[in-house]
């Protein structure tokens, strides 16, 4: 099974939290704080593998998550960094961002992409002391690391793309124009996933050709198995456009290839504007040499490049690999997709953006992730870690804050969870 577009989860590493320890030595009793640093948590980083084409490792396993960083520890020892995870993807992926749809890396240059930064470490102990708080009996927690929802969805990276209705005989064309092997078979929807090949038409020249599986009517609104794979004709310069004009099927060619052309529109008009190349096929068969004639004119009309082949006897390759090559030396390279996601950098918590909400008459509830950080690094047991939380909430307001809005003495506070009587 073919596996193009996958939805995981991803979460980088939390940072290891700083530890509160005191230097003992036995000549030494007062060496002072030695709480080392927590190590940074791991990252999640996207790896192209050229050894993958499709997004089967995703179907089943939806989480990823990389190593937490270890809490410092005594002795000024910082806490081992936690080990970064590898997601290895198939090149020519696009990555989104689940929340907005935007682009955050296209996964065709080979380079590794950072998707979920790690958490940094907390300080230790060691940090806080000063000329008046030499025995700091506190630390800062890590933090968390980054963790979001991503699409990957992968679009083949090949230069020409040949398009058509089921059973037109591209599959049979990639067969004899490289040496790609596909599944062939004389019914409907034979390709059921996109196949490469590279052709080459001179020593020095060469482009990659993908057999895009044959579309139906309907297929840019999600009919038949055509919706699952235009995404992979986007990055294509050149449309070979392959239409079978032998009569077999009772099919009209001129039908065929504006119904194909319609669902390219419908899909993207940018891409029903690149270049054509029509292949008439299967002339080998024709029953009726009316339908050629006319299907001939109306692409002459259009102005159109514009052949007649039979992939099964190899007639015509030889100059559609020509005219293939001719062409692709004035398009364009590849179309690369630019990140369109703009992360957004999470500013400093601030007293500012606490929230006070009273409830059950006397209860004063004051919530916020300046808080939730501030008791993070606290150590309740410790008088002096006590007083410097007490003085960080009168420094901020938080006191001045509860009494603008009518605290009175014994009602509760609860900071975060943490909870007391409340007195001028």
């Amino acid at each position: 099974m073919f596996v193009d577009k996958a939805t995981i989860k991803v979460k980088a590493g939390n940072g290891g939290n700083g530890a509160i320890t005191f230097h003992r030595e036995k000549y030494n009793p007062t060496g002072g704080p030695s709480g080392g640093d927590g190590g940074k948590g791991g990252h999640v980083i996207l790896q192209v593998d050229e050894h993958m084409s499709t997004l089967m490792d995703f179907r089943y396993k939806r989480k990823y998550a990389a190593g937490a960083g270890m809490n410092g520890s005594d002795n000024r020892k910082s806490g081992k960094a936690g080990e970064d995870l590898i997601i290895r993807v198939p090149r020519g992926t696009l990555v989104r961002d689940e929340a907005s749809g935007a682009i955050m890396k296209d996964m065709s240059d080979g380079a590794p992409f950072i998707v979920c930064k790690g958490g940094r470490g907390g300080w230790g102990n060691q940090h806080f002391a000063t000329p008046t708080r030499q025995a700091p009996r506190f630390a800062k927690s890590g933090k968390p690391g980054e963790e979001r929802t991503i699409i990957l969805e992968l679009k083949l990276l090949a230069d020409v793309g040949l398009v058509g209705f089921p059973n037109v005989g591209k599959s049979t064309m990639l067969s004899v124009m490289s040496r790609a092997r596909p599944k062939i078979a004389n019914y409907h929807f034979t390709t059921l996933f996109p196949n490469l090949g590279v052709v080459f038409a001179r020593d020095d020249v060469s482009f990659v050709l993908a057999d895009i599986p044959g579309l139906i009517e309907g297929a840019a609104e999600g009919a038949g198995l055509g919706h699952d794979f235009l995404r992979h004709v986007d990055r294509c310069r050149l449309i070979v456009h392959v239409v079978d004009v032998s009569g077999s099927e009772g099919r009209d060619p001129i039908e065929d290839f504006e119904a194909i052309n319609a669902e390219l529109l419908a899909y993207s008009p940018e891409l029903a504007s690149r270049p054509q190349i029509v292949v008439a096929n299967k002339i080998d068969i024709v029953q009726d040499d009316t339908l050629l004639d006319t299907f001939r004119a109306e692409m002459a009309r259009r102005e159109l490049p514009f052949l007649t082949i039979s992939a099964a006897t190899h007639q015509g390759i030889g100059e559609l690999i020509s005219l293939i090559a001719e062409n692709l030396q004035t398009l364009p390279p590849i179309n690369i997709y630019e990140p369109e996601y703009i992360p957004v950098e999470e500013k400093p918590a601030t007293p500012e953006e606490l929230t006070y909400r009273i409830v059950d008459g006397d209860v004063w509830l004051v919530e916020g992730r300046w808080l939730e950080e501030l008791i993070g690094r606290i150590n309740f047991d410790d008088q002096e870690s006590r007083m410097y939380f007490e003085k960080h909430l009168e420094q901020a307001g938080v006191y001045a804050r509860l009494e603008e809005r009518g605290i009175t003495d014994g009602d509760t506070v609860s900071l975060d969870g943490l909870e007391f009587e409340y007195h001028k």
